[in-house]
C-alpha cells in the first residue's frame, strides 16, 4: 500500500502551530520523512547493522523516540544474540498505535516491548544498544545532558548509542549552505515553497539544533570513550559512540 502523501502544510495557513507528532502527522509520517530527511533510509538500515555488531546477549535495545517503529523493525530483522529484548519508547500515543499494528506484520520473533512515556522520565537498564534516531532535537535542550547521562549509565561496557540529528554548524556561512541544500532537496522532492515555509515555522521552536561537536562532547563527559560520524548528508548527520 503507497504512503499517504504528506500535505499538511500545502494550504496557506492563517496560524502555524507548533509542529506535533500527532494522529494527522501519523497518517502522514512516512511519505514527510522519506522526503524530508536526506539519507533516512540509509542512516535505518546501517542502525540494524550497527546493533547486530554490538547487541551483547541477554541485554535490552532501546529504540527512543520510535515513532513508527523504523529502527525497531532493522534491528529485529538482524541475528543478534538470544535473550536480546528490543524496548521502543515515546510519548506520541498516535505514533505507539500505529507502531504496534507494524509490528504486528513483522514475523521476527526477537521480543518487542512497547512504552508510550516520557524519555526523561523512562528506566533504562542492561543496554547494549540505545538509539535516538532523531529524537534528541525534539528534547528541551537544558535536559540533554541529564539525560545522556542517564542512558550512558544504562549502557553496558562494549555497547554502543546511534545518534541522527539535525545538526547545526558553528559557521554562519557552513550553516546557511546546507539549510539551503536541504531546502532545494525537499523542494526537488516535491515540496512547494508554501509548504517548506510553513513547516519550516512549525517546527522552528520545537526542534532545535546542536552541533556535532556539542552531541561528540556530551557523549563523552556522559562516559563514551568515543564518538564519531558515521553518515552525514547536508545538516543531517548520525553518530555512534562507544563505551568501553
Amino acid at each position: 500500500m503507497p504512503d499517504n502523501m504528506d500535505t499538511l502544510f500545502s494550504k496557506p495557513l492563517d496560524q502555524i502551530a507548533p509542529f506535533k507528532f500527532d494522529e494527522s502527522v501519523v497518517e502522514v509520517f512516512p511519505d514527510m520523512i522519506k522526503r524530508s530527511v536526506p539519507g533516512y533510509q540509509t542512516i535505518v538500515s546501517m542502525t540494524g547493522v550497527l546493533a547486530s555488531r554490538y547487541a551483547q546477549a541477554d541485554s535490552n535495545l532501546y529504540d527512543l523516540g520510535c515513532s513508527l517503529g523504523a529502527s525497531t523493525l532493522a534491528m529485529r530483522q538482524q541475528p543478534l544474540p538470544a535473550g536480546c529484548k528490543i524496548i521502543g519508547i515515546d510519548n506520541s500515543q498516535a505514533m505507539m498505535d500505529r507502531c504496534q499494528s507494524v509490528l504486528e506484520t513483522d514475523t521476527n520473533e526477537t521480543p518487542v516491548e512497547l512504552r508510550c512515556e516520557d524519555l526523561l522520565n523512562s528506566d533504562y537498564r542492561n543496554a547494549s544498544v540505545i538509539v535516538l534516531n532523531f529524537t534528541l532535537q525534539f528534547v528541551r535542550p537544558e535536559h540533554r545532558d541529564a539525560l545522556m547521562q542517564k542512558l550512558v549509565a544504562s549502557l553496558r561496557p562494549g555497547g554502543c548509542i546511534v545518534i541522527s540529528e539535525k545538526v547545526q554548524f558553528s559557521e554562519p556561512e557552513l550553516d546557511e549552505l546546507n539549510i539551503a541544500l536541504h531546502h532545494e532537496f525537499k523542494v526537488r522532492n516535491g515540496y512547494s515553497e508554501l509548504e517548506v515555509a510553513q513547516k519550516r515555522a512549525s517546527i522552528e521552536n520545537v526542534l532545535i539544533r546542536d552541533t556535532i561537536g556539542t552531541h561528540r562532547q556530551r557523549l563523552i563527559e556522559a562516559g563514551c570513550n568515543s564518538c564519531n560520524v558515521w553518515f552525514q548528508c547536508f545538516n543531517f548527520a548520525s553518530m555512534v559512540a562507544l563505551k568501553a
